[in-house]
C-alpha cells in the first residue's frame, strides 16, 4: 500500500496550503501514515482547539486516505468523531474552569461592554443552548467556540457529549464522504466549504462592527441627553 504522504506528492501543486503535500495537508497526511484513524483524530481534536487549522482540508483528506485504502471509511468517521468530542470536551473544561463569575468580572473590565449584554447573551444561551451545540458543530468557525459557553453555563456534561457527538458526526460525515468520492480531487471540498467560512466570518466582522458603531454613537449621545 502506497502511503499517503507519496500519493500527495505525485499530484499537481496549487492545493491548500500551497500544495497537496504541503503545509496542513502534508501534515495530516503523515500522522494518517503513521497512526492511521488515530492520527486522523489527533488533528481533528487538534482542529477543534486552533480553529486555525482547516477541518475542510483534514476531513476530506481522510476521506481520501480510506479510499487508498490507508483506514477503513468506518475507522475514518469513528476516530474523527472522537477527535472532535475530545477536543471539544477540552475548550468546555476550559470554559467551566474560567466559570461564569469570573466572566462577569472579566466583562465588567472591558470597555464598550454592559454587564447587561452578557446577561442576556447568558439568557440566550439558556434557552437555545442545545440547538446552539447541536447546529454549531456544522458552522465553520462556531464549531469549536461554541464549548466554551456551554462550559461556562455549565451545560450538563452528559448533553453536551451527546449534542457534539452527533453534531460532530454530521459535520464528519459529510466531509469525510466527499473526499472518498471525489478521490484525487479531494481538495474541491475545501475550496468550497473554505468560501463558506469567509462568509461567515465577514458576517460575524461585520456584526461586531456594526455593534460597536451603535455602541458608540450612544455613548456619544449620553451626555447630550443627560443635559436636556
Amino acid at each position: 500500500m502506497t502511503p499517503l504522504t507519496t500519493v500527495l506528492a505525485q499530484e499537481p501543486a496549487g492545493g491548500p496550503a500551497g500544495g497537496p503535500a504541503d503545509g496542513v495537508a502534508g501534515w495530516a497526511a503523515g500522522l494518517v501514515d503513521t497512526l492511521g484513524g488515530p492520527g486522523a483524530g489527533f488533528a481533528i481534536a487538534l482542529e477543534n482547539l486552533f480553529p486555525p487549522l482547516p477541518s475542510e482540508v483534514i476531513l476530506p483528506l481522510t476521506g481520501f486516505a480510506a479510499g487508498q485504502g490507508v483506514l477503513s471509511l468506518a475507522s475514518a468517521l469513528f476516530w474523527t468523531t472522537l477527535g472532535s468530542v475530545v477536543g471539544a470536551l477540552a475548550l468546555y473544561g476550559i470554559g467551566a474552569l474560567f466559570g461564569r463569575e469570573r466572566m462577569h468580572a472579566l466583562w465588567a473590565r472591558l470597555p464598550l461592554v454592559k454587564v447587561a449584554d452578557l446577561e442576556r447573551t447568558e439568557a440566550w444561551f439558556r434557552r437555545h443552548g442545545t440547538k446552539a451545540v447541536l447546529l454549531g458543530r456544522m458552522v465553520p468557525i462556531f464549531r469549536s467556540l461554541i464549548s466554551v459557553p456551554a462550559g461556562v453555563e455549565r451545560m450538563p456534561v452528559p448533553l453536551f457529549l451527546l449534542l457534539t457527538t452527533v453534531g460532530s458526526l454530521a459535520w464528519n460525515s459529510v466531509l469525510v464522504l466527499a473526499g472518498y468520492a471525489l478521490g484525487d480531487r479531494w481538495e474541491l471540498v475545501e475550496a468550497y466549504v473554505g468560501v463558506a467560512s469567509k462568509a461567515v466570518l465577514a458576517l460575524v466582522l461585520a456584526a461586531a462592527v456594526a455593534w460597536l458603531v451603535v455602541r458608540l454613537r450612544g455613548r456619544g449621545a449620553e451626555p447630550r441627553h443627560r443635559r436636556a
